[in-house]
């Protein structure tokens, strides 16, 4: 059965002053029916990029070349109109920022109703309706209220609540949540998190799940990919990725979770170094010079990636975690 979400060989390319920067670089991932799949890595890894491209909402200045396909039809660059037709209904996003992704001057029973409105022919009634249910459905308090307020007189759990309430109004078949507990406080998070998976199973939705940090994904996703410089390093099912890290770079991740069960730490660990730069040589595994176990071979030959039956490879490195 062909995934409800296939990205092929995609690769992000951004122009400025006079310069090809690359972003994204010969990425390949599925996505399956009703499957939860978290993406992280650090800031600048290429993350938000993947799905960014794929929704039609990059900058002016990119370049995408590659493939994307959603319930097997070609979404990679087709028209506004053609892609429309899916972008707000069966695919949607919940961004970082619900500040900024929120229309300011709009109430927000005003935002929600017209999704359906615009994606679903509702007339204003009957949208505004269903507005307010749903902001009953993510547990909004007072939604009544709510529905004529404006997103500043909203705190930012809130708002984040309307975002994922107004991603899921057309009951979509698939939500990008793109670090969407960001800035918020960890009870806050706790909620929102405990939320994206509790509609996702009402809902019967896949979810794809984007964040820096692997403690967030861990127990909401069956597979989890990590992503660094552009490229995906390693990906795996959620629980073999904590038990057995084979990617240095997943390793050092998982040291920089916190744990309250292992001894005290006088300082939170720290992943040493910094990522390359957009543009810096494609060659050799991009970890190198980050990795305590890299040998010289390593700023010349990429891990070789090891295929275990499509979307779920694994990709070793030259010098495995020891068992």
């Amino acid at each position: 059965m062909e995934p409800l979400l296939n990205i092929e060989d995609l690769s992000v390319d951004y122009t400025h002053g006079g310069m090809e920067i690359p972003a994204v670089r010969q990425v390949s991932l599925a996505v399956a029916a009703r499957e939860s799949v978290g993406i992280v890595g650090e800031s600048g890894s290429g993350k938000t990029q993947v799905f960014m491209a794929a929704m039609g909402l990059l900058a002016a200045n990119a370049a995408v070349r590659g493939r994307v396909r959603f319930e097997g039809g070609d979404i990679l660059g087709v028209g506004a109109e053609s892609l429309n037709r899916v972008r707000g209904s069966k695919l949607t996003m919940v961004f970082q920022d619900p500040m900024t992704s929120l229309t300011p001057h709009l109430t927000i029973g005003t935002q929600l109703a017209e999704v359906l409105v615009c994606h679903a022919g509702r007339s204003w009634r009957e949208a505004r309706n269903a507005a307010r249910h749903m902001l009953d459905r993510v547990r909004v308090p007072e939604p009544e209220r709510r529905m004529s307020q404006y997103p500043h007189e909203l705190s930012g759990g809130l708002r984040q609540r309307v975002m994922i309430g107004m991603s899921l109004l057309c009951e979509p078949l698939l939500v990008i949540a793109d670090e969407p507990t960001t800035a918020l406080d960890v009870t806050v998070q706790a909620h929102i998190i405990d939320l994206l998976g509790t509609m996702r199973r009402e809902l019967g939705m896949a979810l794809v799940l984007i964040s820096h940090d692997l403690g967030v994904v861990a127990g909401l996703t069956d597979r989890i990919l990590v992503m660094y410089a552009g490229r995906i390093v390693e990906s795996a099912g959620a629980a073999e990725l904590f038990q057995q890290a084979r990617h240095p770079y997943t390793a050092e991740l998982l040291k920089c979770i916190p744990s309250l069960t292992g001894p005290r730490q006088q300082r939170m660990p720290t992943l040493l170094g910094q990522p390359p730069r957009p543009g810096d040589p494609d060659e050799g595994c991009a970890f190198a010079p980050r990795c305590a176990r890299a040998a010289p071979r390593c700023r010349t030959v990429r891990p070789p990636l090891e295929d275990a039956g499509g979307s779920a490879h694994r990709v070793a490195c030259h010098f495995p975690l020891p068992s």
